[in-house]
């Protein structure tokens, strides 16, 4: 009889190439997306021993972290210079190593273009039971349709081109349940900080997780690629919520999914994959969804959690010294005191955006909360921007761009934007930022700024008040 597996221990069977005694297995590598940021050094570096891309099928380019999400083009259709010389250099590098390898390469200017987490679930790129791999930590996010995808560096980036394979050591189990159904404002960002903030950033160190219960399998595929996304902030390897016919509908039709006899067979597999009754995880966190606010961070970290109408806690409160220290110096940067209501935080700029809020749902949720409002005066800075060509063209078909834009808020072109400032779109020195995005570490979204992640209606609810807000509130 075969033993009970779980979701991520049927892919990594399904992939082992070969078993190595010291416990490590050379693994098959389905998928591998490539971006301009860690990919120059791996092209040079194939470049240099004279070997080529192994599988330029299963490989796609598309930049996204350096292109700028202000205009690209002129009025003549010609490609604006990119100021930035070194971001400047690696979106040429890109360009050039793409095609010269033989990879499939969506342009800057091109309507597929978009964060890369985006666009492969969007494309049918990424697809249920593969492996995928990405030179960027949120590769975690495909997870959302039950693949098994992870970051890794430049050198790793560089062999799984040269193999299409990758030597690893395997994960533990985990599952987060999350039973229950959610409350009124509360998304599945809001679910996923809660989950972080309750597990802690080390939580999943050594684990893959898997999201399980019904408030999980109620999201849609949007909301469980945000869920995904940051399972790397809970410190786990990768994240994974095994697909079903949501997930089935989502991929239908997408231009790599399979098609014909191919799509039944794939369903047939994809349907095989969810966890056998009576398969066990080496750690396994329960959380009831009714306990869940929409939620925001106070400090550093992405498990400095608390409910938007929770206070900023006493670094004292924290049974752990080293916590403590961490709380005192995350709440010295931030200008954070303790006993602060989160609601009286005042914000000056607003990010709406990023590989974990940038889809479409995540444009209609924030529009649904900005329109017939208008943008609080001392909110300096807001800006829109979406994950993909794609979803700034449905967006646009939906009239969203102008709801955003009538509010005073900007609209962009897709890309990395200001999640993690390696392009123009920065939050200044000691000023506040409302974000989407992923990560609060200090200076993520430029030197000195100060970010509160939350969902993309609270962002929108915080540009039209001023301070960090309970949407809830905008809702009535």
């Amino acid at each position: 009889m075969t033993q009970p597996r779980t979701l991520y221990e049927k892919i990594w069977d399904a992939h082992v190439v070969e078993q190595r005694s010291d416990g490590t297995a050379l693994i098959f590598i389905d998928r591998h997306l490539v971006h301009e940021v860690t990919s120059p050094q791996a092209f040079a570096g194939l470049r240099a021993s004279g070997r080529t891309v192994r599988r330029p099928d299963l490989t796609l380019a598309v930049p996204d972290h350096n292109v700028p999400t202000t205009a690209r083009l002129d009025a003549a259709g010609r490609k604006l210079p990119i100021a930035d010389t070194e971001s400047a250099a690696q979106l040429a590098a890109l360009e050039k190593n793409a095609p010269e390898f033989g990879i499939r390469y969506i342009d800057a200017v091109a309507p597929e273009q978009g964060i890369v987490h985006v666009v492969g679930p969007e494309q049918g790129f990424s697809l249920p039971g593969t492996t995928i791999v990405c030179g960027d930590s949120h590769t975690a996010c495909h997870g959302g349709i039950g693949a098994l995808a992870f970051g890794i560096g430049t050198s790793e980036v560089e062999h799984v081109l040269a193999t299409q394979t990758l030597l690893l050591q395997p994960s533990k189990t985990m599952e987060v349940r999350v039973e229950g159904e959610a409350g009124p404002g509360v998304t599945a960002k809001d679910i996923i900080l809660h989950i972080t903030g309750t597990i802690g950033a080390a939580g999943g160190t050594g684990h893959v997780i898997e999201y399980t219960g019904s408030a999980i399998r109620a999201l849609s595929v949007e909301g469980r690629l945000t869920v995904s996304n940051m399972a790397i902030e809970g410190g786990a390897r990768a994240g994974l919520i095994a697909p079903d016919q949501t997930t089935f509908a989502y991929l239908k039709g997408r231009p790599y999914a399979p098609k014909g006899a191919d799509w039944d067979a794939a369903v047939e597999y994809w349907e095989s994959l969810a966890t056998d009754a009576g398969a066990t995880y080496d750690k396994v966190v329960v959380i009831d969804a009714a306990d869940i606010a929409p939620s925001v961070t106070w400090g550093t970290s992405p498990e400095d959690v608390v409910p938007i109408t929770g206070i900023v806690p006493d670094p004292a409160s924290f049974a752990d010294p080293s916590k403590q220290a961490a709380a005192a110096k995350s709440l010295a940067y931030m200008g954070l005191t303790p006993g602060t209501r989160m609601q009286d935080v005042p914000v000056e700029n607003i990010f709406i955006g990023s590989c974990t809020n940038s889809r479409i749902e995540d444009m209609r949720a924030a529009a649904a909360i900005v329109k017939g409002r208008k943008k609080a005066a001392n909110v300096r800075w807001a800006i829109v921007v979406p994950g993909s060509g794609l979803v700034k063209a449905q967006a646009e078909a939906e009239g969203l761009d102008r709801i955003f834009l009538d509010a005073g808020l900007e609209w962009r072109e897709p890309g990395c934007s200001a999640c993690l400032a390696m392009n123009p779109d920065k939050v200044p020195a000691g000023e506040r930022c409302a974000s989407t995005s992923n990560r609060n570490f200090v200076g993520r979204q430029g030197p000195g700024s100060r970010t509160h992640l939350v969902s993309p209606a609270m962002a929108a609810a915080a540009a039209v008040t001023g301070k960090l807000t309970d949407v809830r509130e905008l809702m009535r």
